[in-house]
This record gives structure tokens, C-alpha cells and sequence, in this order.
């Protein structure tokens, strides 16, 4: 991830994984294209550097929450991508990710704008 000055913001540990089975949810991608989908989706706020990205895939394929398998870059038959899909096992993490993130950010936004009390 770029440095802070960039105007980018850096992620949060754990949240890389979340946002990566997020992305498979909408089905199979290669590397390049999870990358490209984060930074799209966030308008260039978000951009994931390979050096994160790819031990980020290789420890989400160890945790059996995603699965992989070459294929064929369309038409050129010579060169090959690892698509990435989100397993059953997979789907029941994001959902508990899903959950860990809204209680850390309803707890961090009671901090930062507190409600007064009457």
C-alpha cells in the first residue's frame, strides 16, 4: 500500500482477507483482477500492491477459504491464470468477518462521534 501522504488509506490487519472473499463472493478472479476490482470499488482510495496481495491469496488457499486452478488466458492458449474462487468454508468466514467489522467500526465511530446525552 502506498505511503499516507498519497491520500490513500492503509488497511486495517485482517481487512485485506475480508475485502478479497468479499470480492470472490461475485465469483472466480485472478489476482490482478480482485486488485483491480478493491481499487474500482473504491474509487483509487484502495490499491493493493502484489507483495500484499498474493500472501494474502496463498494464506486464504491454506485457510481452505478459497480454492484455485489455472486456466487459460482466453485466447492466448500459451499463458495461464490462477482464478481464485471463495469455498463453502470461505463464505461462512466472510460472514463472521463481516460481522467483526461492524461491531469494530460501530465501537470506533461511538469513540469518534460520540452521542451526547440529554
Amino acid at each position: 500500500m502506498p505511503n499516507e501522504s498519497s491520500g490513500r488509506i492503509q488497511l486495517l490487519q485482517g481487512a485485506l482477507d475480508m475485502l478479497i472473499l468479499r470480492t470472490l463472493l461475485f465469483g472466480p478472479a485472478h489476482g490482478h483482477q480482485i486488485a483491480k476490482h478493491i481499487q474500482q470499488t473504491t474509487e483509487d482510495l484502495l490499491q493493493i500492491e502484489h507483495g500484499s496481495l498474493y500472501p494474502a491469496l496463498h494464506r486464504l488457499e491454506r485457510k481452505g477459504w478459497i480454492a484455485a486452478r489455472w486456466e487459460s488466458a482466453g485466447k492466448d492458449l500459451k499463458r495461464e491464470f490462477k482464478y481464485y474462487r471463495l469455498t463453502t468454508a470461505g463464505s461462512k468466514q466472510l460472514v463472521a468477518e463481516e460481522s467483526k467489522w461492524k461491531k469494530m467500526t460501530g465501537a470506533i465511530a461511538r469513540i469518534m462521534w460520540p452521542v451526547e446525552e440529554s
